[in-house]
């Protein structure tokens, strides 16, 4: 991130700490990665690395930036933000069947870069300031941190509910703390996103107390779509009849959730090939993991 202090100013936007977070985010998820491959050795079971296979996107061509293939591709992301409206709704939980709007429509249309690609994009405005385009990367940054984590923080307790061994139980819900510990810094820092144009992207004024979507006003609209509001508000859990509790959603083993999260990371466009429009391998090999974490069945 030294090499493009512009991008940087961008992030700072959305939080003067933003490349601390980064720094401790990344650090974070490769500990889980280094710890799980570990703990699998220390089982006799098969360690996991797919990067030698599969990192072969390439990156930015900003200066200075190491030209050593990517597992992910960061250009062309097209950023679910309907867990914005989710977890600020009091009356719908998507184990109920719930849906919710995109907080930012534009984001969840067309692809759009949460990395400057080049040079050009670092070019600040006439103003010496931080030109709109390069503001709508960062603010997709931002965005785009929190989907990835939400995403974490319901899959660990769906897992969870899948094992016997009580190590393995504590490991997921331990990891799965931290999952949740990272959404709600990125949930905070996406709330100061600025509301600009950039193309066909824009990033619309969530305290405006308007829907994006459809324009329309109310009190109930004004609390879903509140940027200060980073706590799960509470909602229908087990049973309509026990009433509201804040929690963590979507829970329910029944959807999937280790395919579904990487159903939604090929949908956001995580794995595109730019070179081919379609997506690398890695795809076919995470959702056969996947499977096999579903398929599991607690032993009573």
């Amino acid at each position: 991130m030294g090499l493009a202090p512009n991008y940087i100013t961008g992030l700072m936007v959305l939080d003067g700490d933003m490349p601390q977070y980064i720094s401790d985010n990344t650090d974070d998820e490769i500990s889980h990665h280094r710890f799980l491959n570990n703990y699998l050795q220390s089982k006799g079971a098969k360690t996991i690395d797919l990067t030698s296979q599969f990192a072969i996107l390439p990156p930015s061509q900003v200066t200075g930036v190491p030209q050593n293939g990517r597992l992910t591709n960061l250009k062309q992301l097209t950023v679910d933000t309907s867990w914005w409206t989710r977890y600020r709704n009091s009356t719908k939980n998507p184990d109920f069947g719930g849906t919710f709007e995109n907080a930012i429509p534009d984001l969840a249309k067309g692809q759009h870069p949460a990395i400057p690609l080049n040079d050009g994009d670092l070019i600040l405005d006439n103003n010496g300031n931080i030109s709109n385009h390069l503001q709508a990367i960062a603010n997709t940054a931002g965005f785009h941190f929190a989907f990835i984590e939400q995403g974490g923080s319901s899959l660990y307790p769906a897992l969870a509910q899948k094992v016997t061994n009580l190590e393995v139980l504590r490991i997921l819900l331990s990891i799965g703390g931290s999952e949740i510990a990272h959404f709600q810094t990125w949930q905070d820092k996406a709330g100061n996103a600025t509301n600009i144009t950039d193309g066909d992207l824009t990033f619309p004024d969530l305290n405006s107390g308007v829907d994006p979507n459809t324009g329309a006003t109310g009190a109930d609209i004004a609390d879903d779509f509140q940027t200060n509001l980073i706590m799960p508000e509470p909602t229908l859990f087990l049973n309509e009849k026990l009433g509201p509790v804040s929690i963590i959603r979507p829970t329910s083993t029944k959807q999937g959730g280790a395919v579904a999260s990487v159903q939604s990371f090929v949908d956001d466009g995580l794995f595109l090939d730019p070179a081919t429009n379609k997506n690398t391998g890695i795809v076919q090999v995470l959702f056969g993991l996947a499977e096999e974490a579903d398929a599991a069945r607690r032993r009573l």
